[in-house]
């Protein structure tokens, strides 16, 4: 029963979060509130078991809040590093460089970038900072939003070619289902492919040049290029990091945030306050990070009461064709975090009968990276890019989903065709 009503209340909040503007309710409050009645739920249900207690609920909160606590304390370090080199003037420097003014150009440097920035950084990295960059060239809102979405798209699939460009794909690297070589020979054609049939679908609907961005003349702060090149370097060194200590991703965002923490301080006097980090983080978007904490608490309680894994059990029990379930559970991401999806199916399928380099673990990489696109909630760049140009639901979900399944089921074809090939 508790089951039940844990997926009652995720639909509901769902629907609600899609219906904000007719609503009228931040969908930031609506996540938040969604999270903590299906965690409520789920205590109460270990509660009404003879002898039980909600320790045991407490202790599965506490165990999520692990991995969620490291995504929320990567994207404040991220945003404020990001909002330290805009403050700065920092991305004047790219800015500079782009002097496209044809949108279909534009749209097509952007996506470009976006997707080989996106298989270093992580795809929600990347999106902070190529949505910021936007804030700089376009003006038109329609057309920002346009180009964000494409920025979703892109910073998705270049993410799942590689090992470090997305959580899941560096999940089943990790645990041994795919190898570093291999994953990128296999999955960056239909991670371009992805990419590129939505990238011409919006460059027909895209005619004529961008509204230039009126600003005011900026000042030039000193020390703007030591702190653009510091965070820029600071975003790009976190795989490093990781690869060469092992600690999480957010240890390493916070080196790099308290490097250039020092710098600002040593470069800044008084007179300067408003360009050190304590400005900064006052002007983060603190509802997009509590809107994500949201998300994934409530994806958390999900996974937790079981029905993620009924789920993947019953497409097991259903379709005998892994081809078929793995392409279900990218679709299946774009509603709910690929990463629990990732996980259970790493535990339905052992190691042994599906070995490393198996044709599921890559398909399963690309579906799950790249699925999250489909919807603006379905990804981790996604919702951030959600909160930072406000972009509503139902307009990503009429603009946007369609080229994003198409590109999305053009890449599944393209690797069975290269796994046919040469797969084996």
């Amino acid at each position: 029963m508790f089951e039940n009503l844990i997926m009652v209340v995720f639909v509901l909040g769902y629907s609600a979060i899609a219906f904000e503007n007719k609503l009228g309710v931040n969908k930031t409050a609506v996540a938040l509130l969604t999270a903590v009645v299906c965690w409520v739920l789920l205590a109460l249900q270990q509660a009404a078991i003879p002898g039980g207690s909600a320790h045991g609920m407490v202790e599965s909160l506490g165990h999520h809040m692990e991995g969620t606590s490291q995504i929320i304390f990567f994207l404040v370090g991220a945003m404020t590093i990001v909002q330290l080199m805009e403050t700065h003037g920092g991305f004047q420097v790219v800015t500079s460089m782009l002097k496209v003014k044809d949108k279909r150009v534009l749209l097509w440097v952007v996506s470009f970038i976006t997707f080989f920035l996106s298989s270093v950084l992580d795809n929600l990295t990347t999106a902070i900072v190529m949505v910021s960059l936007l804030h700089r060239l376009v003006d038109d809102r329609e057309d920002r939003m346009l180009f964000g979405s494409m920025v979703i798209i892109a910073a998705n699939a270049g993410g799942a070619w590689t090992p470090i460009g997305d959580v899941t794909t560096t999940m089943l690297w990790i645990g041994g289902r795919v190898s570093s070589l291999r994953i990128m020979e296999m999955l960056f054609i239909p991670s371009m492919v992805s990419m590129l049939v939505p990238l011409a679908w919006f460059s027909f609907m895209m005619k004529g040049e961008v509204a230039a961005v009126e600003r005011p003349a900026e000042e030039k702060h000193i020390g703007a290029r030591r702190v653009f090149i510091l965070g820029l370097g600071a975003l790009i060194f976190v795989p490093v990091f990781k690869g060469l200590t092992g600690l999480p991703p957010f240890v390493g965002i916070l080196f790099g945030l308290g490097l250039l923490w020092l710098v600002t301080d040593m470069t800044h006097g008084e007179e300067r306050e408003h360009l050190k980090v304590p400005q900064a983080l006052h002007k983060i978007d603190m509802s997009s990070i509590l809107f994500f904490l949201g998300i994934l608490l409530a994806v958390a309680a999900l996974e937790t009461a079981g029905v993620l894994r009924d789920l993947a059990m019953w497409m097991d029990h259903c379709f005998n064709n892994k081809d078929i379930i793995a392409t279900l559970l990218g679709l299946l991401s774009a509603i709910v975090d690929n990463v629990p999806l990732t996980a259970a199916t790493m535990g339905m399928y052992d190691v042994i009968r599906y070995p490393m380099d198996c044709k599921l673990w890559e398909l399963l990489a690309f579906s799950v990276g790249t699925g999250g696109s489909i919807l603006i909630i379905g990804s981790a760049a996604g919702v951030v890019v959600m909160g930072m140009e406000k972009i509503n639901f139902f307009w990503y979900l009429k603009k946007v989903s369609f080229p994003a399944l198409a590109g999305y089921l053009a890449g599944i074809g393209a690797y069975l065709l290269i796994y046919r090939l040469i797969g084996t």
